[in-house]
């Protein structure tokens, strides 16, 4: 583990990168207090997909609908008068 300062990270950021996904770790300080840690990014092997209409977790029990008084015009059609500009 590298402990490293704000300035030294700013002007050495792709040599560290490449010390990093040489399986290092760094750290990053500032006024010699731990503030941050470099690491290398870990994807997943699937990423995932929500269903559409639920939650983050996929979840779709808790899917979201329009009521129908949404899409319901509470204005007669005879009573809407258009303007043209």
């Amino acid at each position: 583990m590298n402990l490293v300062n704000v300035h030294q990270a700013k002007t050495t950021l792709s040599k560290l990168l490449e010390s990093v996904e040489r399986g290092e770790e760094i750290v990053i300080a500032r006024a010699g207090k731990p503030v941050a840690r470099l690491v290398a990014y870990q994807s997943s092997s699937t990423p995932s997909k929500r269903p559409l209409g639920s939650w983050e977790d996929g979840n779709t029990s808790r899917s979201r609908s329009v009521p129908s008084s949404v899409s319901t015009p509470s204005i007669p059609d005879e009573e809407i008068e258009v303007q043209l500009l």
